[in-house]
């Protein structure tokens, strides 16, 4: 069964983003196994760090390598994504030649409780997504409207057609990470330098 690392945007507890996530995860079954990443611990990116890189930051890259795909749950922070997402995300595409996002299947979701569910914010995490050597799914998006009433008080969701549509999201993330995943051959020279 893929594994997919889950890479949440928002570092509240109570997040709803990670009421999302888990949710499908729930709902996934035997299709996926979900695996939440911690990226709260991350200092800021900084490249004179790597000398003697933290302990997070060599976690989040492991975690990341060793998926099969990856789930980015962004929220919409001033119709873009938040900066503890950007952070992970540079994190991992360093040192040069060393990027742990190349070629890993990916899909985004987004959440927030006005009308249009993050899809700004999503939006301009796409256009990094593609940047950083992701394999990036299309379609279905999942922009949602988010309503406490749609899941029961474990998390399991209620709605049916809320239902429906992350169960047809599970089954094309599921295909798409079959279709798209490949071994990565590292084809960029080893190397220290520092981009």
């Amino acid at each position: 069964m893929p594994t997919v690392a889950v890479i949440n945007g928002s570092l509240r507890r109570d997040s709803i983003h990670r009421k999302l996530v888990e949710s499908l995860a729930k709902l996934a079954g035997d299709r996926l196994t979900f695996h939440f990443v911690e990226i709260g611990d991350l200092p800021l990116y900084n490249d004179d760090l790597w000398p003697e890189p933290p302990t997070s930051v060599l976690r989040l890259k492991r975690e990341v390598e060793l998926a099969d795909a990856v789930l980015f749950a962004s929220p919409e922070y001033n119709r873009s994504f938040s900066p503890a997402l950007k952070n992970a995300i540079d994190w991992g595409t360093r040192p040069y030649g060393k990027n742990s996002w190349r070629a890993k299947p990916a899909t985004v979701v987004s959440a927030s409780p006005g009308a249009i569910g993050g899809a700004a914010g999503q939006q301009s995490l796409r256009a990094l997504l593609t940047v950083v050597d992701t394999v990036l799914m299309g379609q279905p998006e999942i922009y949602f409207s988010y309503k406490a009433e749609a899941f029961d008080e474990a998390g399991n969701v209620v709605d049916e057609k809320v239902k429906a549509f992350f169960e047809t999201f599970l089954n094309r993330f599921a295909t798409w990470i079959e279709r798209t995943k490949e071994p990565v051959v590292d084809a960029q020279p080893d190397s220290k330098k520092i981009a």
